[in-house]
């Protein structure tokens, strides 16, 4: 690969035109400057801005509170905060071509204030295309090109600059590609990609919210077209710059043999998550509890990785993996009304019918007891003959709330227990032990009190 620069037959009419239009725009802006139009339109610049921040206060504040209210991130909910954020600028912009218009009627320069609404417009325009990537690096690369890109054509010199670099080309092997067709493939491959997100975020939305499609089959579906946009983005950008695709079937071999060796993991989380998918065996909203004692909420599935939200409202990514080769138990998946069993233990001198009503009493004062006076009513067993006491267990039929928070509905009935036994003084007797000391001499044994001892 080499790179051939501009010869000098054809560098000299580009550089002329280059100057002529840097020249032209230097004589413009001193004109400006020296002309008492100016100050009026830095004014009128300065009042518009004012009052568009002014009138943009009431709609962006009705838009935050419409994105809080969404309660779950779709297409909506970035609409709402792309919106926000260009809400200033966009007053601004319709105040400014009023200026220009008024200006022009009364007979004063605007060009100053023209070129700022154009370079303003444009940025709009950047910000709504770029609203819908995570905010990082390459975004505002992205737009920062985008606007010096406008802002040369803006201001005439898009055509001096785009025929430079239609003349520095690069050699790949018997092909010449010049480097502004690379630019333009690679604005095209972002462009694609950008549009395939979008269109996928979109369609995973709606299918997710769709009542005739589980959610995990509408995330599949969306990630699916997701997926397959954004491939078809990478082979058109690919094919525009003269690349041959029927090449890229060695790139797959390869591509074949490093799933095998260095991405077999990814490609183990992948299957497995098309696997969960398709068999519906873990859907979005479910109680789950892995054999590694995590549990939690279903909150979405990906191809990769699941994400778990525990009782604690901690986000936690589990590999999908996971599901398929151990044990996993799922609260929710056909009936979410569970029995759970809450053990105990008293003296071996207490009534067993006494013990009995106080773990009744005990279950019916816990809100998230289900008593339906039948088959699923609570119920107080014995269970064992303890070393030192007797064991029982209330047996607790929950309510469909219940199965989310395992550890606080246990903590409500042990502490409804306790206070039961206590309410009835029954005795919990603790550990103890009869000591027999076998000895052939007299055993002495004296006791004093903390004041003999002083």
């Amino acid at each position: 690969m080499s790179l051939d620069l501009l010869q000098p037959e054809t560098a000299a009419p580009l550089i002329a035109e280059l100057q002529e239009s840097v020249t032209r725009l230097i004589d413009a802006a001193r004109d400006e400057l020296s002309s008492p139009d100016t100050l009026w339109q830095v004014g009128a610049l300065i009042l518009c801005a004012g009052l568009g921040y002014i009138i943009s206060r009431f709609p962006k504040k009705m838009l935050m509170e419409a994105a809080e209210k969404r309660g779950r991130i779709d297409f909506v909910l970035l609409t709402y905060h792309s919106l926000s954020r260009i809400v200033w600028p966009v007053f601004t912009v319709i105040l400014l071509a009023g200026a220009t218009a008024a200006f022009e009627a009364l007979g004063l320069g605007n060009n100053t204030l023209h070129i700022v609404t154009s370079l303003l417009l444009a940025w709009i325009i950047v910000r709504i295309f770029t609203a819908s990537m995570r905010r990082g690096f390459w975004s505002k690369a992205i737009a920062y090109f985008a606007w010096a890109l406008t802002a040369l054509y803006i201001v005439g010199w898009l055509r001096p600059v785009t025929g430079w670099l239609s003349s520095v080309t690069v050699d790949f092997g018997e092909h010449e590609v010049s480097v502004l067709r690379i630019l333009v493939s690679i604005a095209l491959a972002w462009f694609a990609l950008w549009l395939g997100r979008l269109i996928g975020n979109v369609a995973q939305s709606q299918l997710r919210g769709s009542p005739e499609l589980p959610a995990s089959v509408g995330g599949l579906l969306g990630q699916s077209i997701k997926i397959g946009v954004m491939i078809v983005a990478v082979l058109v950008a690919l094919n525009f710059l003269g690349v041959n695709l029927a090449a890229l079937t060695f790139f797959s071999g390869a591509l074949g043999v490093g799933i095998g060796f260095g991405l077999q993991s990814v490609f183990s989380n992948f299957i497995s998550g098309v696997i969960i998918l398709m068999e519906k065996s873990l859907k979005v909203g479910d109680f789950i509890e892995l054999q590694s004692g995590l549990s939690g909420v279903v909150k979405e599935i990906n191809f990769r990785s699941t994400v778990v939200m525990t009782n604690d409202n901690v986000d936690i990514v589990v590999p999908n993996e996971a599901f398929i080769k151990a044990q996993l138990i799922n609260w929710t998946m056909t009936e979410a009304r569970r029995r759970i069993h809450v053990p105990f233990g008293v003296a071996y001198a207490t009534s067993k019918e006494l013990v009995e009503k106080a773990g009744l009493e005990a279950a019916a004062s816990v809100p998230w007891t289900f008593d339906d006076r039948g088959e699923h009513s609570p119920q107080v067993w014995l269970v064992k003959f303890g070393d030192f006491r007797l064991e029982f267990e209330l047996i607790v039929w929950l309510t469909d709330e219940a199965i989310l928070r395992p550890q606080k509905v246990m903590a409500d009935y042990v502490w409804a227990v306790h206070s039961a036994l206590e309410k009835h003084e029954i005795h919990i007797s603790m550990p103890q032990r009869d000591l027999h000391i076998k000895s052939p001499d007299t055993l002495s044994v004296r006791i004093e009190t903390a004041d003999q001892k002083e």
